[in-house]
């Protein structure tokens, strides 16, 4: 999954598509290739081109750049070609490119069944279960491998084989934290559910906005919902409910409770006042300007300067019942295209994308690092708290994948559902319903 600040962001420009290194191949591209990884010399390859085609925009292009740069330093017998072009537009024509006469070796694509199992199921990105084991794939953190995991078939996501690999950057979502504020209002910064929602009641009594929020953007309005979900859900059945097993319903993920919260935090005036006219963006550049103690977002999405850096912190909330931390987090998955020329070559340079030396050039621009452990900066302690947010969820294999992933139409339904149960429109259980509704819905279709 793209990271919200990618989203957010893209509008980047379609460059010119250069091909180099691909060519046709048999129609069972997607079966892993037969070449034993742990025979590839890079370096013996002779000249190798690769394209690649991403999504990867704005601070995010920043980090890739380095690490194209940084694998063709290690290897300069190997040329990496880059076009990034916006994040809908490539989801929504990914299938497209990758059957053109000249592909892209290498592919961003978006998790989930509307674009990776889509690819997977029509042979169009490589089966890479040949390479998981030799370059220690299969070491990562099973909730995060899970995500970019499909039956050869199609029909299960989150089993199976190995389509795409995670890259060493990820986004979560979780709590941000005024400390001026909650100093302002005697509180101390939470360590859990009954500490946060102290917190929320001293700054309401205090006369400042308890916890940030605008919901006039659908997509947007659900973060708060999806991070007080992992605080009730059980992690398993979020996971399983999402990767489509039919074993779970909507009523047993948590999504009561969260939704259940969420309307008490608003009849208790916690919310920005008027959110429902808000915008997203406005809402961001409220918090950033001290209007409210608290903000639910995307890491990420943020841009901290200046003094914010040493002004506000970042929690990852353990369980309501205490203990384990879960939290939604998710990698852009990275893909190779089925009639790429050179696989081992660009199945390295996906080694090295999830790799240490580029989880470095992930932190160097501000973003926040996945799979490998990077020594925060020194001069920004926020950033700081990321991390220990990451690695909390890293100690714990906490990860519960995009709620959105469970239908292609799940995000539009739950922001809606939202806007109407905060409006005094709907309650908790016909949220709930509507989830399960969308749900039940897709799977008959598929």
């Amino acid at each position: 999954m793209v990271s919200r600040r990618n989203v957010l962001k893209s509008g980047a420009a379609l460059g010119l598509f250069t091909l180099a290194g691909c060519a046709p191949q048999g129609t069972k591209a997607s079966s892993a290739p037969a070449t034993p990884a742990k025979s590839i010399d890079v370096a013996k390859a002779g000249a190798v081109t690769l394209t690649m085609l991403d999504f990867w925009g704005g601070d995010v292009a920043s980090w890739v750049a380095s690490a194209v740069k940084g694998f063709q330093a290690k290897y300069p017998n190997v040329t990496i070609k880059r076009t990034s072009v916006d994040w809908g537009q490539l989801t929504q024509t990914a299938n497209l490119r990758l059957k053109e006469k000249n592909p892209p070796d290498i592919i961003t694509v978006n998790n989930g069944w509307q674009s990776l199992g889509t690819l997977s199921k029509a042979g169009l990105v490589l089966n890479l279960d040949g390479y998981s084991k030799a370059f220690g794939w299969d070491k990562f953190p099973s909730t995060i491998l899970r995500q970019t995991q499909f039956t050869s078939d199609g029909t299960q996501m989150g089993t199976g084989s190995l389509f795409a690999t995670p890259v060493a950057s990820s986004s979560l979502i979780g709590l941000y934290y005024n400390k001026t504020l909650l100093e302002k209002a005697g509180a101390d910064v939470p360590t859990d559910l009954a500490s946060f929602e102290d917190a929320c009641a001293k700054a309401k009594a205090a006369g400042v906005i308890p916890i940030g929020y605008g919901s006039q953007d659908k997509g947007s309005s659900t973060a708060i919902l999806l991070a007080l979900q992992d605080l009730f859900g059980d992690q398993k059945k979020i996971n399983d409910f999402v990767y489509s097993t039919g074993e779970v319903k909507a009523a047993d993920i948590g999504m009561t409770e969260a939704a259940e919260r969420l309307k008490s935090y608003q009849d208790k005036g916690w919310l920005t006042p008027n959110h429902a006219g808000i915008q997203y963006a406005d809402a961001i550049d409220a918090f950033l300007k001290g209007k409210s103690a608290f903000r639910f977002e995307y890491t990420g999405t943020l841009a901290f300067k200046g003094n914010q850096k040493q002004e506000y912190g970042y929690l990852q909330l353990p369980q309501a019942t205490g203990g384990k931390v879960v939290g939604t987090g998710a990698s852009t998955a990275v893909a190779l295209g089925s009639k790429c020329a050179h696989p081992d070559v660009a199945a390295s340079f996906l080694d090295f994308l999830a790799g240490p030396q580029t989880a470095q050039y992930v932190v160097e621009n501000g973003l926040l690092p996945l799979l490998n452990d990077v020594k925060a900066p020194a001069d920004n302690p926020e950033f700081g708290t990321e991390i220990a947010g990451q690695r909390s969820l890293d100690k714990d294999n906490g990860y519960v994948p995009y709620f959105d992933w469970s239908t292609p139409s799940m995000l539009d339904t739950l922001g809606g559902q939202v806007q109407l149960l905060l409006a005094g429109r709907s309650a908790p259980d016909a949220l709930v319903k509507a989830v399960q509704a969308d749900y039940d819905k897709f799977q008959a279709g598929r």
